[in-house]
């Protein structure tokens, strides 16, 4: 194949990935094609900052090993950009890489194989983190899957929103009963909620979550029977942690399936949403003596993680921040020179 061959088939595969394939193809989100444009931007400037390579001659065949690595390694020590962050721009490079081997076997075949090489070399053997929390977004997302005209479906929303509102494990949960619902003068839902060691807690919730769930133990029957447990499996009247731990699987799934730029860091446990009450209370001031006690935490020690995990959140708004209102400084967004280095149409 000619040089120039090559570079034009480059860029127009490129273009029909972005134009074509992504939105039409596989029906990707917006935020995920916005984040795949971000990486290719990311490498045009890496090549027009770093290399003689000029953004109109880039090739398959010059996207090697060595070329590559140092893009990752620039995008992690000159630009700061976490693990997590360098790993997605990863993915975005090895989507259109599969994309490509498929239309031109032997050049997508290279590439593909020097971003495997890659990965193995600088990913594969970080550990991946344990999930801190799940984001706003995330959870109006997760909150608006279950079907609440089915009794499952209801059950479900109510057991996500109570867990979420109260910080609750997942045997505390299954373990709720009728008695342990009881109400202050303004009506929200006290829980008594029994952890480990059978140290009790009351924990409020919020009265949006008071109304879900006073709704749901009424349309069961069960508001006289005290000793009957709130949430119930299809079989049984007392939900197992199994049996939570599917919900959070089966919900989480489809949240991913439907919005693939988010849903990132699994697996996700019933006790990702326990930390992340915890993240979102010490976001919004609760004291950690506070936060200590609605958890039930023995030693304030093990509620101290949660301060970490709230600076790791603020880092990201601040980074999102600057994004948005100093992008004509920020060199993710800065145009190229309008000749033969600018950035495709199509990435824009």
């Amino acid at each position: 194949m000619k040089k120039n061959d090559s570079k034009n088939e480059f860029i127009s595969l490129l273009g029909r990935f972005f134009t074509e394939y992504l939105p039409v193809s596989v029906n990707a989100s917006p935020n995920t094609i916005a984040s795949y444009k971000c990486a290719f931007r990311l490498l045009f400037q890496y090549l027009n900052e770093e290399t003689d390579i000029k953004i109109g001659h880039i090739t398959f065949e010059a996207l090697d090993f060595e070329l590559l690595t140092k893009y990752f390694d620039w995008l992690i020590t000159t630009r700061k950009n976490s693990r997590a962050t360098a790993k997605q721009r990863l993915a975005a490079l090895a989507s259109f890489a599969d994309y490509s081997e498929s239309r031109n076997l032997e050049a997508g075949y290279i590439f593909k194989n020097s971003l495997k090489k890659i990965y193995k070399k600088t990913f594969r053997k970080v550990k991946g983190k344990q999930r801190c929390s799940f984001t706003r977004r995330e959870l109006e997302i997760l909150f608006s899957l279950p079907d609440t005209t089915e009794k499952l479906g209801w059950r479900d929303l109510v057991l996500l929103c109570v867990m979420y509102s109260s910080g609750a494990r997942a045997q505390e949960i299954c373990d709720l009963t009728v008695k342990d619902v009881t109400h202050d003068e303004r009506g929200n839902a006290i829980l008594t909620l029994v952890g480990k060691g059978e140290k009790a807690r009351r924990v409020k919730i919020t009265s949006s979550a008071t109304q879900l769930l006073d709704k749901y133990i009424a349309s069961r029957k069960i508001s006289i029977e005290l000793n009957r447990h709130v949430f119930p499996s299809q079989r049984n009247d007392h939900l197992s942690v199994a049996a939570v731990e599917e919900i959070y699987e089966k919900y989480t799934k489809r949240a991913k399936a439907e919005h693939p730029e988010l849903f990132c860091h699994g697996p996700y446990t019933p006790h990702v949403m326990r930390h992340t009450t915890a993240t979102h209370l010490i976001e919004s001031g609760v004291p950690l003596a506070i936060v200590k006690n609605i958890l039930g935490h023995t030693s304030i020690q093990t509620t101290q993680i949660y301060l970490d995990i709230s600076q790791q959140t603020v880092d990201r708004s601040m980074e999102k921040w600057n994004e948005k209102w100093f992008s004509k400084n920020n060199p993710d967004e800065t145009a190229l020179p309008q000749e033969e280095e600018s950035i495709p149409a199509f990435l824009k």
